[in-house]
């Protein structure tokens, strides 16, 4: 998932390089006025360290660039807001982390969402939503305020009722198995799943566990064109690249193909729930 990430650095370490070759200043030679050891030059350029606002400015005054500065700022806090660990993201527990979601969904008339282990956040009922929380709680030690962050997933399910929006979910089979609480939530959810399927604006997929692994990727919501949200077990990160996010769109236009709807994605569902009666 960092390989995005630092993808950018190279690219913003690329252009440092080459604005300050344009000046006729060697690596050694801005170091020096710098005042920095002659590897950090080095380390910037190759993208294995993020340079600091002050950094950008040692190179726009030596490669007589300081109209460049203000745009080499804003592409390195671009650069800086789309890696966020979880650390940080959930510091005040998992309410703000859903409060955000609804900021971010709000601005998206078009939402694809993929899904290979759990049930999306949209589709979860209140029951499997306070248990997937919970483990998060748990894993990344949180404070706990799991009652108020389901509060707000329930709310960010308004949205689905939103006329002028459309959403596309895709799920893998995998998700109907996953156990998420217990057997009893995970009925709830699959009946609640079931009852989704053919709702106005919402298309529900199912990507059979036998499908061939074409497209072999994390979890990833699509916001419009905009925007694509990966979720990693260490960070979240947000994808902003034109190219990138059409190759996120690529991976989710195969997926769709190979995925079942309608009654086909009722069977599959109805075949789990019935699995989990047997093991009673």
């Amino acid at each position: 998932m960092a390989d995005s990430v630092r993808a950018q650095r190279e690219a913003l370490g690329q252009r440092l390089r080459e604005m300050r070759r344009a000046a006729g200043v060697t690596g050694r030679e801005l170091a020096r006025r710098a005042g920095w050891h002659e590897s950090k030059v080095s380390k910037i350029e190759y993208g294995r360290v993020n340079p600091s606002d002050a950094d950008l400015r040692e190179y726009c005054v030596h490669s007589n660039a300081l109209d460049q500065l203000l745009d080499l700022i804003a592409s390195r806090r671009n650069l800086d807001a789309a890696y966020m660990e979880w650390r940080r993201l959930l510091a005040t527990g998992t309410r703000a982390r859903q409060h955000e979601s609804v900021k971010t969904e709000a601005a998206a008339r078009r939402i694809r969402n993929w899904q290979p282990q759990v049930i999306p956040g949209l589709l979860q009922t209140a029951d499997y939503a306070a248990a997937i929380l919970r483990y998060g709680v748990e894993f990344y030690e949180l404070p706990d305020d799991v009652d108020a962050g389901v509060a707000k997933r329930m709310e960010r399910q308004r949205i689905l009722y939103r006329a002028g929006r459309r959403f596309h979910f895709l799920i893998a089979e995998q998700a109907l198995y996953t156990t998420v609480g217990s057997d009893s939530v995970m009925r709830g959810q699959l009946d609640r799943l079931f009852s989704i399927i053919g709702m106005p604006r919402v298309t529900i997929g199912l990507v059979p566990a036998i499908a061939v692994g074409r497209a072999a990727v994390e979890n990833f919501a699509m916001f419009d064109d905009r925007v694509v949200k990966v979720e990693g077990t260490t960070a979240e990160l947000t994808i902003t690249q034109p190219r990138e996010i059409k190759l996120y769109g690529r991976a989710f236009d195969i997926l769709a193909d190979q995925s079942v709807t309608g009654d086909d994605a009722r069977a599959l569902i109805r075949r789990a729930a019935t699995e989990r009666m047997a093991d009673q």
